[in-house]
């Protein structure tokens, strides 16, 4: 390894307002090195990436890219400079193929030897081993396959520092080992690597050093070596805290839920959702794995009456539910709970407190009865006792808090609700460790009390530790359905790539 630092930010500090993101913070970077930064959101990551990727300034501290002092005026500047920042959100263009995306912003000259770019973009392609068929259109590449092209396209332009922002989201396992195996190859090639992830089991894997954020202070860096997952989380939160998840080994009861030959078609004639077929029971969690965008948000949005479905049949505990828009479910009191994954936009009102959100929910159920305000507030103050809800009053404007205490305000109110089925949209994206085991512990409660859960979600190690059955999607069909104890993470991302084919021994347990 390089012992050269190629990056020093030291004592920087930044304030928007009264609000401090970043107070002194000092954060090294080898060349040659992964390097991780791990904290809980709010810690400050994204403020301190921002300023080194020219984003903002510093309100304090200097910045030296290999040794000397930079002052970034602008995201050019930083990009100049060698800094390459890979955003969650690709910024690529869909309707040109992968050269012309790694091309365009080249410094316009008079004259730009086309040929004599793409040979140096091949040359870069092969020297790293991209998997990036650079004339391929994006709208047709994956997700893994974008990724390989924001990275090809910052190194096209000369960056050996590069920073990746939770770059394995939506990743299947086969793509995560492909982007490790490339991350490193660039480090044996002397790049430096900035590597933001919520995944510990990644960090373990892949990097060398961790530096750790706390309240937008840097708390501490160590070697991968001298330290433990657990040890990390404690360092992050500034607590022991127990990340256990024990699967509820409770007695399945009856079906709960079946959804049988269920489509989708939208308005432009395109099928979303292609004869889904599947059964939920009393007592069983249900997760869902897949890259996003592949009908999990309009299957759960079909169950619950929000979205008509094409053809096909829903029954919840053996009625038929199909022809029932939402708002007939909750006049109806069947049952039913949806944790939607857009919290403000579908689940609650930002401009409302917790009162009124609560009460927006609890009138429909009462069936005429008045319904005092007392009582609203009073299970308003126990979700916020009972989930550690941080905020000033339960009067106070929701839009105004973290994501993590929006979620819980969220689930509190619809657990509130004593359901019987809870359809969940990736309840824990975003969220901070802390507030996301809270909630696999709510799953595992509510399951033991009989109620059947659909538990769409990310991370496969949390579906395996939590779900007792995973059902895969891939383009709006169900490619797998898995019995949690007897798949592997392998497995299932294959099945998330679109493979449906028999005769393989990976299917020997599929429960289809």
């Amino acid at each position: 390894m390089n012992e050269e630092y190629y990056l020093t930010m030291k004592n920087i500090t930044k304030k928007f307002g009264d609000v401090v993101a970043n107070n002194n913070v000092n954060f090294n970077v080898k060349g040659g090195e992964i390097h991780a930064l791990l904290g809980e959101n709010g810690a400050g990551k994204s403020t301190l990436m921002n300023m080194l990727s020219g984003i903002y300034i510093p309100d304090g501290g200097s910045i030296f890219i290999h040794g000397k002092e930079i002052r970034f005026k602008s995201p050019t500047d930083a990009i100049k400079s060698g800094i390459g920042m890979i955003y969650q959100h690709f910024k690529l263009i869909e309707s040109m193929t992968a050269i012309q995306n790694i091309i365009l912003g080249k410094k316009k000259k008079l004259f730009l030897n086309y040929d004599k770019e793409v040979k140096k973009v091949q040359q870069i392609k092969d020297k790293y081993g991209f998997d990036v068929d650079l004339n391929k259109y994006v709208y047709d590449m994956s997700v893994g396959e974008r990724e390989n092209l924001e990275i090809l396209k910052v190194l096209y332009r000369g960056a050996d520092i590069l920073i990746l922002d939770e770059p394995t989201a939506v990743f299947t396992p086969q793509e995560t080992k492909k982007l490790f195996n490339l991350m490193k190859r660039m480090k044996k090639e002397g790049c430096s690597i900035i590597f933001i992830t919520h995944k510990l089991d990644e960090v373990m894997e892949v990097a060398d050093t961790i530096t750790i954020l706390r309240k937008g202070e840097s708390v501490e860096t160590v070697t991968k070596d001298s330290t433990t997952p657990k040890e990390l989380v404690d360092k992050m939160i500034g607590y022991h805290v127990d990340l256990a998840i024990e699967r509820s080994n409770t007695t399945i009861g009856k079906s709960i839920l079946k959804v049988s030959d269920l489509n989708l078609i939208n308005d432009l004639n395109i099928p979303i959702l292609k004869n889904i077929n599947f059964e939920i029971h009393e007592g069983e969690v249900v997760g869902v794995a897949g890259i996003s965008g592949c009908g999990q948000k309009e299957l759960c949005e079909a169950i619950s009456g929000i979205t008509k479905i094409s053809s096909g049949k829903i029954e919840f505990q053996g009625k038929d539910i199909t022809d029932k828009d939402a708002s007939k479910l909750s006049k109806e009191n069947l049952g039913i709970s949806f944790i939607p994954e857009d919290r403000l936009g579908m689940g609650l009102v930002g401009s409302m407190d917790m009162v009124d959100n609560v009460f927006l929910k609890y009138y429909k159920k009462q069936k005429g009865l008045l319904l005092k305000k007392d009582d609203v507030e009073k299970k308003a103050e126990k979700i916020k006792e009972d989930l550690e809800v941080k905020t000033p009053s339960i009067h106070y404007p929701i839009k105004n808090l973290s994501g993590g205490n929006i979620q819980k305000i969220l689930l509190g109110r619809e657990l509130g609700l004593n359901p019987k089925l809870i359809l969940m949209g990736y309840p824990v994206r975003g969220l901070d460790i802390n507030t996301c085991y809270t909630i696999y512990n709510l799953v595992n409660e509510e399951k033991k009390k009989g109620t059947g859960i659909l538990f769409v979600g990310e991370d496969l190690d949390i579906l395996l530790s939590i779900c007792d059955r995973i059902i895969v999607m891939y383009s709006g069909e169900i490619t797998g359905n898995f019995e949690s104890k007897n798949v592997t993470k392998e497995t299932i991302g294959y099945k998330m790539l679109g493979n449906k084919r028999k005769g393989d021994e990976i299917y020997e347990n599929e429960v289809c």
